[in-house]
């Protein structure tokens, strides 16, 4: 048997034994490492790699289109439950016994709110207000319903459209209503409101496009629709003596306003195309 080491010339020369009992732990020492390299890196990729995925999956989501995509998706379920639930069954039917007095109107300014972002016509729900409840009441609960219903669009389309549709105005009329109803917010909104003729979600939803502030638009909401909405609350609080006075004036004062606001229209007209 060969010795660990000989003296051939002044060399050390390893021994046979010694070669082969250290070859077995340096090879498992070498193949270790990096099973050890690769148990640290998978963490520290996981990490880098989930934090980005993240982040482009929710700035996905949060986009402008997406979120439009989320309003349109949010009206379309609104309008459809209106056609299954069929909420003008309330003037024929009447409302709920159980329910009555203020608590009954309460409960009825929310589901006129909620009525008029799924496009349900204020008309019918004001007319339903003042046979349900009578014409103080009546008004009153339309009133709370009328600006309930505008915040709830105007909130609705401020965060979720306005991104979006802000950039589509480019056409003539579009930049002339953009820039009224973001320079003259208060006044347009009450001109909106006092005059029929502008659909009340069109004028929800064109008033989040555009820069108009919260104050302005609630404030000339509630105010400019005074006079349609008890208008129609004492016509249909009436509806049942077609020929007594309160209910020809609440006439008068449906048609009024509907045919001034026809002729500030006619007039306006020209002043529109010219921008």
């Amino acid at each position: 048997m060969l010795d660990a080491t000989t003296r051939s010339g002044g060399t050390a020369t390893a021994s046979p034994r010694a070669v082969t009992t250290a070859s077995p732990r340096a090879t498992a020492t070498a193949s270790a490492r990096p099973a050890a390299t690769e148990l640290r890196a998978a963490p520290v990729a996981a990490a880098v790699v989930s934090p980005g995925f993240a982040a482009r999956c929710t700035r996905a989501l949060l986009s402008p289109w997406s979120r439009l995509a989320l309003l349109a998706a949010l009206l379309a379920a609104a309008a459809s439950c209106v056609l299954a639930f069929e909420p003008q069954r309330l003037l024929a039917h009447g409302w709920p016994p159980q329910l009555g007095g203020t608590a009954a109107a309460a409960v009825f300014a929310v589901a006129y709110g909620l009525c008029t972002v799924a496009f349900v016509p204020r008309p019918l729900l004001n007319l339903a207000a003042g046979a349900l409840f009578g014409s103080p009441l009546g008004t009153g609960a339309a009133l709370a319903g009328t600006v309930l219903g505008a915040g709830i669009a105007f909130g609705l389309g401020r965060v979720l459209g306005q991104d979006a549709l802000r950039p589509l105005l480019r056409g003539r009329w579009l930049k002339a209503a953009d820039g009224q109803l973001s320079r003259h917010g208060f006044r347009s909104m009450m001109a909106a409101r006092l005059f029929p003729g502008v659909p009340f979600w069109a004028a929800n939803y064109c008033a989040a496009v555009s820069r108009m502030r919260w104050a302005p638009f609630l404030l000339a909401t509630a105010l400019g629709s005074v006079p349609n909405t008890a208008a129609y609350a004492v016509a249909g609080a009436r509806a049942a003596k077609p020929t007594s006075p309160a209910f020809l004036i609440a006439l008068a004062f449906i048609a009024v306003p509907a045919l001034a606001g026809a002729v500030v229209a006619w007039r306006k007209r020209h002043h529109l195309r010219g921008r």
